[in-house]
């Protein structure tokens, strides 16, 4: 004698309600995984930019305002050399530049001495194009910094992303 299907109300692993049904002769289908929903993309900030300048054999990356000293994060490279120098301005004595990306974070050592432009130390320290929050990056055009517990966002304006993929072919 054959059973007839009954509803079966489950909780996932994830906290979501499932309806499934159970029948005789059979288990009931697996749920299929819910896929990862991405962070948002930060909006742009007006006035702010990324700009790449390319001279010769070198490149430089910087989020910032055009034609000035205001710049939050720059980035310099050799062509081919799949090494970068960030640069950025922090609190005296920050010894760290910290990343984020679309989920991927990297912490890079700097050294720092007193800027001439603004309050605090100008932080330069290295890092290679193949750390996981610079692809990132170079995938998704935005990056974000951490200066102590708060997060700057550093996004394109429409249709500049372009120069990030740019700079990234251009230093291996």
């Amino acid at each position: 004698m054959r059973r007839p299907c009954l509803p079966i109300l489950t909780i996932s692993t994830l906290g979501l309600l499932m309806l499934t049904s159970a029948c005789a002769g059979g288990a009931a289908p697996p749920a299929a995984p819910l896929a990862a929903t991405p962070a948002p993309t930060p909006a742009p900030v007006a006035g702010y930019d990324w700009f790449y300048t390319p001279d010769g054999a070198t490149a430089r990356l910087a989020y910032g305002i055009e034609a000035s000293d205001e710049v939050k994060l720059g980035l310099d490279c050799d062509a081919g050399s799949g090494k970068v120098t960030l640069s950025a301005p922090g609190p005296v004595g920050a010894r760290e530049i910290h990343l984020e990306s679309g989920g991927e974070t990297g912490r890079f050592t700097a050294t720092g001495e007193p800027s001439e432009l603004h309050d605090g130390d100008f932080l330069i320290g290295p890092a290679e194009t193949t750390e996981p929050v610079l692809q990132r990056f170079r995938r998704l055009g935005w990056i974000a910094r951490w200066v102590g517990t708060t997060r700057e966002n550093y996004a394109p304006q429409p249709g500049s992303d372009a120069g990030v993929e740019r700079f990234f072919a251009l230093c291996g």
